[in-house]
């Protein structure tokens, strides 16, 4: 992999578009790392990470200000904090992964009533074949 990605390939990469990732960076959430000659943004594999994490908290119905607090964490605990504040900033990354772990259950269970749906609908449409 190269140093830098353009836009494209982080896209292909992580399965977002074009348009998502320019508004993850129109609200502040991933800037590019740099700018080639011609101005196209370019990415690092830390950029993609991001974007990553960003794509994986969207299913639970996290805020854009719920995902700017969890990319704040994880730099803030990147940079090597001292005692107290890496103690405050692992209760906030605790608080996020309680919320993570609580959304998580609500949409197994949303999940299993679809599944039940579908099962119904399926008994319908072969009771309705069998006539």
């Amino acid at each position: 992999m190269s140093a830098h990605m353009q836009i494209g390939e982080v896209a292909t990469r992580t399965g977002l578009s074009l348009r998502t990732l320019r508004y993850y960076e129109e609200v502040g959430l991933v800037a590019p790392s740099a700018r080639s000659a011609g101005g196209f943004r370019l990415y690092t594999a830390l950029d993609v990470d991001r974007f990553e994490l960003i794509k994986r908290m969207k299913p639970l119905d996290f805020s854009l200000e719920d995902m700017r607090g969890l990319l704040g964490v994880v730099d803030a605990l990147d940079a090597e904090p001292d005692d107290a504040e890496r103690a405050r900033l692992l209760g906030e990354l605790e608080s996020l992964r309680a919320a993570a772990e609580e959304r998580v259950d609500t949409l197994r269970t949303r999940l299993a009533w679809a599944e039940e749906f579908a099962a119904g609908l399926d008994e319908r449409v072969r009771a309705q074949r069998d006539r």
